[in-house]
């Protein structure tokens, strides 16, 4: 009796061992971050600050933080959702802290690995200072990061957390930003039915609707929403009429007046899923998208000569051509990206 109860405990302790690797099991290095195949090189600079499972894993749970907003109650994840493309679904402008509107609607936070600057107006030129902005903007943080740290010193899981990712308990204002970068350089959404079909791999095929749509895109789009990323990342004053003047977009950065109202022109990977559309959300379909560059592009001072060709402004689509459009626009959606499990909340 007393050898089968031992054979017995040394076999549930087995499978619990089995249970325990299978759980905490290495993510393979090329799961945290690969440069897909038709991809351009990435931009940020690896060798500062390489991606590991543990430098991975403490980004994310930053992520998720509350504690880094002033009263607990908003983390990262407050505007950048993964089931909306890492972006505030629904909301025309960010709503932070205190449920205070902003100005601009937030980007999706993908492939950031690939951008060399950020924001609406391209303010931060290095994704390691991107985090600082939301966190000590008063209408969606409103927190001082030396604050945050002393939060996180304060909770034995961050301490752990550290230690595991940089051999000490110690918390630096380094450390946590670079942490912050390693989960969303892990980002990279490039697995959309589109990519499939240029890397002639199983799923990526397209129907004749969407390849039709891929070549009026090609003809009529694509001078902005260039490569692989679909953005030539460059700004652009897109013939929007100016709700706020304030927001003079990437001339509040350069002080320049021929930057006037010009914002960074947005990836369109996921876009189906990424709306509300423009800097400040004023556009909830793609349909209604198309009909402004259709119909109703002003022309201002700085308008982007891209859209002075022929003898009215924008981009003439008919309404078959914008059918067309959007279905091959659809093809950009990257469910395996959305679905990611770990991408979400740990």
């Amino acid at each position: 009796m007393r050898n089968r109860y031992k054979l017995f405990i040394i076999s549930i302790l087995v499978l619990l061992g089995a249970a325990c690797s299978s759980i905490t099991q290495e993510i393979k290095p090329e799961e945290l971050f690969a440069i897909p195949a038709n991809f351009p090189k990435p931009v940020y600079d690896f060798a500062k600050n390489p991606i590991t499972q543990s430098g991975f894993e403490l980004g994310r749970e930053l992520f998720y933080e509350g504690d880094l907003s002033r009263d607990g109650t908003i983390s990262c994840a407050e505007c950048h959702s993964q089931a909306s493309g890492f972006t505030h679904h629904g909301h025309d402008v960010s709503h932070g802290i205190d449920n205070l509107r902003g100005i601009r609607n937030a980007p999706p936070i993908q492939n950031m690995a690939f951008q060399k600057e950020f924001f609406w107006d391209g303010g931060v030129f290095d994704l390691d200072l991107f985090s600082i902005a939301p966190i000590e903007n008063p209408v969606e943080m409103d927190e001082k990061l030396g604050n945050v740290l002393e939060k996180l010193r304060k909770k034995e899981k961050y301490a752990t957390l550290f230690q595991k990712a940089y051999g000490s308990k110690e918390i630096t204002t380094e450390r946590f930003l670079k942490a912050l970068s390693q989960f969303m350089n892990s980002l990279v959404s490039a697995n959309s039915r589109y990519d499939k079909y240029v890397r002639k791999e199983v799923g990526g095929t397209l129907t004749e609707e969407e390849l039709a749509g891929m070549e009026i895109f090609k003809q009529k789009c694509a001078s902005c929403h260039s490569g692989e990323l679909f953005t030539d990342q460059s700004y652009r004053n897109n013939g929007l009429a100016v709700y706020n003047v304030e927001d003079t977009g990437r001339h509040r950065i350069t002080q320049k007046d021929s930057d006037k109202y010009k914002f960074k022109v947005p990836s369109l990977r996921n876009v189906e899923i990424t709306g509300p559309y423009m800097h400040d959300g004023r556009f909830y379909t793609l349909e209604a998208v198309l009909r402004h560059y259709n119909e109703s592009v002003l022309d201002v001072p700085t308008l982007d000569p891209s859209l002075k060709n022929g003898q009215k402004l924008g981009i003439q689509t008919t309404a078959d051509e914008q059918k067309k459009l959007i279905a091959f626009l659809k093809t950009l959606t990257d469910n395996e990206f959305l679905k990611n499990k770990r991408f979400a909340a740990p």
